[in-house]
């Protein structure tokens, strides 16, 4: 039971690790206006990596807000998006 849990807390670093990579690339889309490649990134973030995220924060039951505070970073970045169309 110990492997398992240092395995989850172990991929849960290494989503958090993906989410920065896909941050600072949706980041460079907003200041490139690329708008397709920055909408590709957050859905990345949103529909994969945060859910992977919120599962192995509840299959370790550990209190962490990290997906609700990646959730906020996401959404004011996609505020961006929407002020340049």
């Amino acid at each position: 039971m110990a492997k398992r849990i240092k395995r989850l807390k172990k991929g849960a670093e290494s989503i958090k690790e993906e989410i920065e990579k896909h941050f600072l690339k949706l980041e460079k889309d907003i200041e490139e206006n690329r708008i397709e490649a920055g909408e590709y990134h957050a859905k990345e973030i949103e529909k994969s990596l945060i859910k992977a995220l919120e599962l192995k924060i509840e299959l370790l039951g550990i209190k962490d807000n990290s997906a609700e505070e990646y959730k906020k970073r996401l959404n004011k970045l996609r505020e961006n998006f929407e002020r340049d169309e």
